[in-house]
């Protein structure tokens, strides 16, 4: 079984002076594994809902889910849609443990999020991953949120907690699921092993992809109970609505 590696153990030299493209494999313009070309054809986030990120047609703009339910988190960071080629490397990463295509998008995440800290989002006080249950964390050898956390934490000089917030039960995969039994599925999944850390504190959950927002919602509804001054959740990609490319 893989083990979950160290923050202090890099998966790629990223201070090499001339990196390959991880996409194309030509010699890149920068000293980030990915040339100038194929970073400006992955499908970054444009217009979006100003509370889940949800992609919309115009800027500005709250989705009529969140006007009729308000989420219990304050916003959704994302830098991508959810569609090729990046759901094919967060699912090489996710699912092949391709740990250098994680770090790279960690890296890209980490700018989008530098940038939006300038325009005025504010900074968190703690990042917190979405775990895995045990049975499901021995399954795949690691915690690819765990793994974003970590990354961010050292690019974005914020904390993180990896052992605070723990899954106790392990239902089916919440992929397999629709938006319904995802809520029902994620019913007192979650708990806190000290909650007296996260009151009065803005918290950033960490995740790979944004869908539903099922498990989104039902960590950030219990931060908050818990006393969380505000939650945001920071993500690589936000998934569009159900047939829509």
């Amino acid at each position: 079984m893989r083990c979950q590696p160290s923050n202090n153990k890099p998966v790629y030299i990223w201070l090499k002076k001339q990196q390959h493209c991880m996409l194309c494999d030509d010699p890149c313009d920068n000293l980030l594994a990915l040339c100038s070309d194929c970073e400006a054809e992955l499908p970054w986030l444009a217009e979006h809902c100003l509370n889940c990120a949800l992609p919309l047609p115009c800027a500005g703009l709250t989705c009529g889910a969140c006007l009729k339910r308000p989420p219990s988190f304050t916003r959704v960071e994302a830098a991508w849609r959810y569609s090729f080629p990046l759901d094919a490397l967060i699912n090489r990463f996710k699912h092949q443990a391709r740990w250098p295509l994680g770090r790279l998008l960690a890296e890209l995440l980490s700018h989008h999020l530098q940038h939006a800290f300038s325009e005025g989002l504010a900074k968190p006080d703690l990042l917190l991953a979405v775990p895995l249950s045990r049975q499901r964390l021995r399954q795949r050898g690691f915690n690819q949120a765990q793994m974003l956390a970590n990354w961010l934490s050292h690019s974005l000089q914020l904390p993180q907690a990896s052992e605070l917030l723990v899954r106790r039960h392990d239902g089916p995969a919440q992929q397999l699921l629709s938006a319904a039994e995802r809520k029902r599925n994620l019913r007192k999944a979650f708990t806190l092993t000290d909650p007296a850390a996260v009151q009065g504190r803005h918290i950033a959950l960490i995740d790979d992809v944004l869908t539903t927002g099922a498990t989104a919602e039902a960590i950030a509804r219990l931060l908050g109970k818990a006393g969380a001054s505000r939650v945001d959740v920071y993500c690589l990609a936000r998934t569009p609505k159900p047939g829509e490319s």
